[in-house]
């Protein structure tokens, strides 16, 4: 199980990151573009995902991931509980997205690729 502070110890050192509180949820944000969120009550989270491979995830283990409310689906984004993540992968997860709105070269310095 991956709990809110978890995710922070994650994306506390990322270059451009920063968290943000938007009507009571957790946010985490590059410039303006929010890449991981989480509920009010903090037992979902919402991260950045390729919206082409989202169905395949989502149908690959539904009793973890689903899709965003209808408003949210033209946005590359997808949904999962935060009980059903373990910490490595809610770590790729996380991280991917944060990689999805850095400038690539950003992401390959603090990764080291």
């Amino acid at each position: 199980m991956v709990s809110v502070d978890d995710v922070r110890a994650v994306l506390a050192d990322l270059p451009r990151s920063y968290e943000v509180i938007v009507y009571d949820r957790v946010k985490f944000r590059v410039g303006q573009i929010v890449f991981v969120a989480f509920s009010r009550d903090e037992t979902e989270i919402g991260f950045g995902f390729p919206k082409e491979e989202r169905a395949a995830l989502v149908a690959s283990r539904p009793d973890t991931f689903f899709l965003p409310r209808p408003s949210d689906l033209r946005f590359n984004w997808v949904e999962a509980w935060l009980e059903a993540l373990d910490p490595d992968e809610m770590r790729e997860l996380v991280l991917d997205a944060w990689r999805m709105v850095v400038p690539k070269r950003v992401a390959a310095e603090y990764l080291g690729k």
